[in-house]
């Protein structure tokens, strides 16, 4: 299935949003066309190939998630491989990891993530509130073009679990809550990345994140 939207007066890349079941796509969608994308919806591999970028959305539970896109795991693997952008948003931020403690809390096994950005997803300590739900602080740790001119603003969190990669040199930008976790992380190549936290719910941040993103797309 396949669903192209109209496009922005002023195309700057064109981009794909992962149709695998789950995931606020019409809200993203919005968001990208803001920020100068020609967007298609679409769970069509052949598609992922032509765009210039591709974007994991999601949200839910990590099992749910990474069933529901398994008979896509080898195309999202080979966009990574190809270095086109591959942006994960909440849940797909997290299924770009390795694994995630979500079934093991639940009595259930441990299912694979796509492991592009090697580590684990844990849930927050005992005594915290969960979901993490509002509005909260982005410090960037390092230099990445998806985080230009967001250090110090806010962004819109809802999750019971953050990424915990392997190599601290992932992690792009922090967020305080109680303790401290990884809110954008990114691989060694830069080309895969993602955040925890909804731009398309985050306003003006948001909006300059996707910004950030299409302009990627648009020089790789």
């Amino acid at each position: 299935m396949s669903t192209v939207s109209s496009p922005p007066e002023e195309t700057l890349a064109s981009v794909v949003i992962v149709d695998y079941g789950l995931g606020n796509l019409r809200s993203v969608t919005r968001g990208l066309e803001r920020a100068g994308a020609d967007v298609e919806i679409t769970d069509d591999p052949a598609a992922f190939t032509a765009a210039d970028g591709v974007v994991l959305p999601g949200v839910g539970a990590f099992r749910e998630g990474v069933e529901n896109a398994d008979p896509l795991r080898e195309d999202l693997l080979a966009v990574a491989e190809s270095g086109t952008p591959l942006f994960g948003i909440c849940l797909g931020m997290q299924m770009l990891l390795t694994t995630s403690e979500e079934g093991e809390t639940d009595g259930e096994s441990a299912v694979q993530g796509l492991d592009l950005i090697p580590g684990t997803n844990v849930r927050f300590a005992e005594g915290q509130k969960v979901p993490h739900m509002g509005w909260n602080e982005l410090e960037v740790q390092r230099e990445h073009p998806l985080v230009e001119g967001v250090d110090g603003n806010y962004a819109y969190f809802v999750h019971s679990y953050y990424a915990a990669p392997d190599d601290e040199n992932a992690v792009v930008a922090t967020t305080a809550y109680d303790r401290e976790f990884p809110s954008i992380v990114a691989n060694e190549a830069g080309t895969v990345f993602g955040t925890q936290f909804h731009p398309e719910k985050s306003g003006e941040t948001g909006l300059q994140i996707l910004r950030n993103f299409v302009e990627i797309c648009a020089t790789e």
